[in-house]
């Protein structure tokens, strides 16, 4: 039997929770995703059942996935995108504070050092400068901190 024909025979006999524990050992989900991966194969209620029985035992957790993302994301994008991924994911409010808050104290060393491997010279006319400030919005930078860093500013 050819072996992706063998993995699909596999994958299709696999229960509900042997499903949500395979998606979780690769890498951590928040609720809501997990919830929506999960959304095909069973009914609403049973897979909100088997959500609760995971973080009971602490197989999912919010808390962990929001850290994980902020931790993955660290050194080359900004706390605005962090925040915009983790609400995306349907991790809750005050946990993305909470991360977001954490990669604010990192954002203008980060944001300095993104500018730098891709530039690293200040930009000599208006043009150059609007390229580098989208380059940062786009890492989700504030505003703020894109015009101290593109501008040449020493002052932390």
């Amino acid at each position: 039997m050819p072996r992706t024909l063998a993995r699909s025979k596999e994958a299709s006999s696999l229960s509900l929770r042997e499903r949500a524990l395979n998606l979780l050992a690769r890498r951590e989900h928040s609720r809501a995703e997990l919830a929506r991966k999960l959304a095909a194969y069973g009914e609403a209620d049973e897979i909100a059942a088997l959500l609760d029985r995971l973080e009971a035992r602490n197989h999912l957790s919010d808390a962990r996935y929001a850290e994980a993302v902020r931790h993955a994301r660290s050194g080359k994008y900004g706390s605005r995108r962090l925040a915009h991924e983790l609400r995306e994911k349907g991790v809750s409010e005050t946990l993305v504070e909470s991360a977001v808050a954490e990669a604010r104290e990192s954002d203008l060393s980060v944001a300095r050092a993104a500018w730098a491997k891709k530039f690293g010279v200040l930009p000599a006319d208006a043009k150059e400068r609007a390229r580098q400030h989208r380059f940062l919005l786009g890492r989700g930078f504030p505003a703020e901190i894109v015009r101290r860093v593109v501008g040449g500013g020493e002052d932390d």
